[in-house]
């Protein structure tokens, strides 16, 4: 399949996706302020976010298919799916937080569609969850914390005819892996090169035979820990629990004989230098909050002075640059494709400004995270606060 960007659909991708009419389902049993028919929503989505866990579809063929629950945490490079976390709260109503989740090589159709359709979920759920963009790299830990121990996504996809049997049936490829995260562990793939090693964090080496933890210094245990757990999870995915382990430690040169073999995988033995290269977090360190208004899908600029609830209007969807998130705010009384529109206008602007780590996180009116509502001068106190986790829009590392 072509690859792009992942949310890099162009405008007229984006407009085109919009006229898609999705199938006709029965009624929804409560609709609360919304004015919106549930013959707009897609049918895939009935009867979702009824029960406490999981439930994950797949873009295929711009139609939202479920996945089923076995292969659930298995992601494919060339897809772009939509995750529902439910979860029981104690006075008996449930909590929806929805992620679309982008491969770094899904179509450019795919991550449109994923974006569309999440705002549908969403109505279909009563407009009261809070919807967060996933990029294959640059995950929030919030999204990472649903799968234990991890994530390894796959290459190909969907449209390419690969199948997760299929991967497991050819020949094993040696990958490198860079682990971080005290809580929550972020895999990612790197060249298989010593030039990617260093210091400061852990690395697994998944090789045919044997998969090597090697524990940078500077690691702290708790790290350790995580990433002895990803190695259980590819000795039993890639291996079928079958295979050596072994633990290299930073530093202790040619002390054993798995040393040895780890190095000599590299071309022998060299010391790592001492400064690492580290990838920018994406964190803005002083980037004034911008407010737009999305029109038609255009945004237009909202000159203001101090950042007030005042300025939000509940017929309108507003778009808060932040720089490396963008909060998508949709009024209660805004049709369905207004905040479809707001969605990809978002989309738009992250691909404009070339900022793939930048996240993007939609809101409805009178659910606003706490994180939103701290951006704003003074917002009103209302009588039921709404419950947010304030690591939502945190991304592991």
């Amino acid at each position: 399949m072509a690859a792009a960007a992942p949310g890099s659909a162009s405008k007229h991708t984006f407009s085109s996706l919009l006229k898609q009419k999705p199938g006709k389902t029965s009624p929804p049993r409560s609709r609360g302020t919304m004015a919106i028919s549930m013959r707009d929503v897609d049918p895939a989505f009935q009867g979702a976010g009824q029960k406490d866990g999981l439930e994950i579809w797949r873009i295929e063929k711009l139609q939202a298919v479920p996945v089923p629950r076995e292969s659930h945490g298995k992601f494919f490079a060339g897809d772009s799916y939509i995750i529902l976390k439910t979860t029981a709260r104690k006075n008996g109503s449930f909590q929806h937080d929805i992620h679309y989740w982008l491969g770094k090589d899904t179509s450019q159709d795919e991550s449109g569609t994923a974006a569309i359709k999440t705002v549908e979920l969403d109505v279909a759920l009563g407009g009261r969850g809070v919807q967060y963009r996933e990029v294959q790299g640059n995950e929030t830990e919030k999204f990472l914390s649903y799968f234990k121990p991890c994530i390894i996504p796959e290459e190909g996809g969907i449209a390419s005819g690969f199948r997760h049997t299929e991967i497991n049936e050819r020949e094993h490829v040696t990958r490198l892996f860079v682990c971080r995260g005290k809580h929550t562990v972020h895999v990612k793939e790197v060249p298989f090169a010593r030039s990617s090693l260093n210091h400061d964090d852990i690395f697994i080496l998944d090789t045919k035979s044997k998969i090597f933890q090697f524990n940078g210094s500077n690691s702290s245990i708790q790290e350790r820990a995580k990433a002895l757990e990803v190695v259980q999870y590819l000795k039993d995915t890639n291996h079928e629990g079958k295979c050596d382990v072994a633990a290299v430690e930073d530093g202790k040169l040619m002390a054993d004989a798995d040393a040895g073999e780890f190095w000599g995988l590299f071309g022998g033995f060299a010391p790592l230098p001492r400064k690492t290269f580290s990838e920018p977090n994406g964190k803005d360190t002083a980037f004034p909050p911008k407010l737009l208004w999305v029109n038609k899908g255009q945004t237009v600029s909202v000159d203001y002075e101090v950042l007030t609830k005042a300025l939000l209007d509940s017929t309108k969807c507003y778009l808060l640059d932040c720089g490396s998130e963008i909060y998508v705010w949709m009024g209660r009384e805004t049709a369905l494709e207004d905040r479809k529109q707001a969605g990809l206008a978002a989309e738009e602007l992250l691909r404009e400004g070339d900022r793939p780590k930048s996240h993007i996180i939609r809101l409805m009116e009178g659910f606003e995270t706490v994180i939103f509502r701290s951006k704003f001068n003074k917002w009103p106190k209302k009588a039921e606060a709404v419950v947010s986790d304030e690591s939502r829009g945190k991304v592991a590392g």
